[in-house]
């Protein structure tokens, strides 16, 4: 399967029309400038579909995008370091705990995007144990591969393995345009 057509069709902080009409939910979640948007953006294969940015904390509602007329990919707000107030990042931390585990909503699956150079944060550890607790569907994204210094790089993915457990890690770098066709695969199938 192939992503034809991309298109972002709304912002929301909350309940919204966009959420009920049935369409299957993708969900992206990652901490802040882990590259959600870039990931997006690459998999689409439209530069400026999501905005990207180096601010941390930029996406503050769930953006959504139509994939191929069939689909909503949903970038969430990061979590974690964000270069907002305590107040703002309170509020994005309800509104991803909401979607996520209090909402009616069911997403297809969740899209977990770790940096594969930092490793999975105390954060992002966390994140994925409440996904698993909450039986989500989860793909873990090691984004930022190309980031990893080659001598370093065999050794960083068994380590990334090694924290993640049996899930199975798709290695990305928005960047260098790897790993497009195995999470897209993985988005539609």
């Amino acid at each position: 399967m192939k992503i034809t057509s991309a298109k972002f069709v709304g912002g929301v902080t909350g309940t919204s029309e966009l959420l009920d009409n049935g369409i299957p939910q993708v969900a992206f979640i990652g901490r802040s400038n882990v590259g959600k948007s870039s990931v997006i953006n690459t998999l689409t294969g439209q530069k400026d579909l999501a905005r990207t940015s180096s601010f941390p904390g930029r996406t503050q509602q769930i953006n959504i995008f139509l994939i191929n007329n069939a689909l909503y990919l949903f970038d969430l707000p990061g979590y974690g370091y964000a270069q907002v107030s305590k107040e703002v990042q309170e509020g994005l931390h309800k509104l991803i705990y909401w979607y996520l585990f209090d909402s009616t909503y069911v997403q297809k699956k969740v899209v977990l995007i770790i940096d594969a150079n930092v490793g999975p944060t105390e954060d992002d550890l966390e994140t994925l144990r409440s996904l698993e607790e909450h039986a989500k569907d989860i793909v873990v994204v090691a984004n930022k591969i190309d980031k990893i210094k080659k001598p370093e790089y065999e050794e960083q993915i068994k380590k990334l393995q090694g924290l993640i457990g049996k899930r199975k890690i798709v290695l990305y770098s928005a960047e260098e345009k790897i790993g497009i066709e195995e999470l897209t695969d993985e988005i539609l199938g």
